[in-house]
C-alpha cells in the first residue's frame, strides 16, 4: 500500500510539473531564491520543455559546470560583472576522464538557449591549451551582454556544423587559439575579442553547407601580444564590417591551414578563399589584405545586406520586432482556439475577453501552434469577427529571440 501511495504521489507531482512549467526560477547563493545552484534549477525541470523558462541568477560566484539539455531555456544574470559561473576545466583532462556534464563550463545540448547579463569563465590558469568556457551542439543560441572568458583555446565552441545558428551581441570574448570558433552560421555585433597569445584569434568551418557564414559587425579586436586575425581548416566564409584591429595584429591574411607533408590531414577545400571586408581599420595603419573588397563579394550582397536574418539565410531572425498575430480563430463548444504560424506559449494565468464581454482562460497548447482557451459561454460567428482583449497574462513565441514576440493586448483575427 505504501508503495502504491508513493507511485501515485510521484505521478501527481510529475504531472503537475509538466502541465504548469514555471515561467521563472530564481537562483541565489544566499538562499533568497528557490535554488542555490544553477544545476538544481535545471534539474528541477521536466525532461522535455515546451515553454520558455527563465532562470534568473542573482549576483554571486557559482563554482559549477552546467549542462543545458532542455530546449527554450534562458539564463539571465542579475549583473554582467557580479553574476559569474566559474570552473577550471582543461579539455584534455575531460577527454581522459569524461563526465556526463560535458567538456566546458557551460555545455549546451539543446536548441533555443539564451544566455544574458552574466560572466562565464574557465578558470584553468594556463595560456594556450584547449579550455572551453562554452561548448554546444544546439541551434539558435543567443549570447547577450556577456563576458565569456578563458586563458585557453576554443573559449566559445558552438559546433553544430549541420544546422547551428548563433547570435551574439554586446559581448566580450577572451582566449588564446581560435577562441571564437563557430561551425555553421554565426553573427556577432558590437563585441570585443581579446587575444592572449601569438596565434589566430578566430576560426570558422562550413564542412557541408557552402551558405554558412561568420559575420562580424562593429567589433573590436584587442590583444595582450602579437597575433593574427583568423584561420580555418575546412571551407569557411568570413565577413568583417566596421571592425577595428589593434597595432599588435600581424600583417598576415586569414590562413587556410593545410599540411603539404601530410596530405591525409587536409580537409576538403571546394570554394576557395572567401574573406570579405568593408570599412575596417587598424591602429598604426591598415594592411592591404583587409582593404574594402566589395568587388569580390558574392553577387547582390552589399554591406547593407549583412543583417542577422540575411546571415542565417532567412531561417531565423533573432531581432524580429514584429508582434504576434493569430492566423486563425475557431470555436469548439465552449473552447476558443487561436492558431499561430510559429510555436507559442501563454502564461498560465492568461485570460482573454471577447468584445461582447465573454471570458476564456488558457487551458492547453503551450509549445505548439495552437492555444486553447475555455469559458462558460459559447461565441457566435459574429462575435468571432470582433476584437478580443488579453486582460491578464501574456502570449508570446518561444523560439530564441533578443526580445520575445508578444500578442497585443487587443487583437482581431480575420475569419473566413
Amino acid at each position: 500500500m505504501k508503495q502504491l501511495v508513493s507511485i501515485l504521489f510521484l505521478f501527481i507531482v510529475l504531472g503537475a510539473k509538466s502541465k504548469e512549467l514555471p515561467d521563472t526560477l530564481i537562483v541565489a547563493r544566499d538562499n533568497s531564491g528557490q535554488f542555490t545552484t544553477i544545476t538544481q534549477a535545471l534539474e528541477s525541470l521536466p525532461m522535455y520543455c515546451y515553454e520558455r523558462v527563465v532562470i534568473y541568477i542573482k549576483s554571486g560566484i557559482y563554482n559549477e559546470k552546467i549542462k543545458i539539455d532542455r530546449d527554450y531555456i534562458s539564463l539571465v544574470g542579475e549583473n554582467r560583472e557580479t553574476t559569474r559561473i566559474e570552473f577550471p576545466q582543461l579539455r584534455e583532462n575531460w577527454n581522459r576522464n569524461p563526465d556526463f556534464i560535458g567538456p566546458a563550463v557551460v555545455n549546451i545540448f539543446a536548441d533555443d538557449v539564451i544566455i544574458k547579463n552574466l560572466t562565464i569563465e574557465n578558470t584553468q590558469p594556463e595560456v594556450g591549451p584547449h579550455a572551453f568556457a562554452i561548448y554546444g551542439n544546439g541551434t539558435r543560441t543567443i549570447l547577450l551582454n556577456c563576458h565569456v572568458l578563458s586563458k585557453g583555446g576554443d573559449t566559445i565552441s558552438l559546433w553544430n556544423y549541420k544546422t547551428g545558428m548563433y547570435y551574439h551581441h554586446n559581448c566580450y570574448f577572451q582566449g588564446a587559439v581560435d577562441f571564437v570558433c563557430p561551425r555553421g552560421w554565426c553573427y556577432i555585433s558590437n563585441s570585443t575579442f581579446y587575444e592572449l597569445k601569438n596565434t589566430a584569434a578566430i576560426w570558422h568551418a562550413t564542412p557541408t553547407n557552402p551558405n554558412q557564414k561568420f559575420v562580424m559587425q562593429n567589433c573590436n579586436f584587442e590583444s595582450a601580444d602579437s597575433f593574427y586575425l583568423a584561420r580555418h581548416h575546412y571551407d569557411a566564409q568570413f565577413y568583417f564590417l566596421n571592425c577595428k584591429f589593434p597595432a599588435f595584429m600581424h600583417n598576415k591574411s586569414i590562413e587556410h591551414v593545410s599540411y603539404p607533408e601530410h596530405p591525409e590531414k587536409n580537409r576538403p577545400y571546394l570554394y576557395g578563399d572567401r574573406y570579405y571586408f568593408y570599412n575596417c581599420s587598424r591602429t598604426g595603419g591598415n594592411f592591404p589584405w583587409f582593404a574594402d573588397n566589395l568587388n569580390q563579394w558574392p553577387a547582390g550582397v552589399t554591406p547593407e545586406s549583412l543583417s542577422a536574418e540575411w546571415t542565417f539565410d532567412g531561417q531565423w531572425n533573432p531581432v524580429d520586432s514584429t508582434l504576434l498575430q493569430p492566423q486563425a480563430i475557431e470555436r469548439i463548444n465552449n473552447s476558443l482556439i487561436l492558431t499561430f504560424d510559429e510555436l507559442v506559449m501563454a502564461s498560465h494565468e492568461t485570460t482573454i475577453k471577447s468584445f461582447s464581454g465573454k471570458t476564456f482562460k488558457y487551458y492547453k497548447g503551450n509549445g505548439r501552434h495552437k492555444l486553447e482557451f475555455t469559458g462558460e459561454q459559447n461565441l457566435s460567428s459574429e462575435e468571432l469577427k470582433q476584437s478580443f482583449f488579453v486582460i491578464s497574462g501574456t502570449i508570446q513565441n518561444i523560439q530564441a529571440m533578443v526580445h520575445q514576440k508578444k500578442l497585443k493586448k487587443d487583437f482581431q483575427v480575420e475569419v473566413n
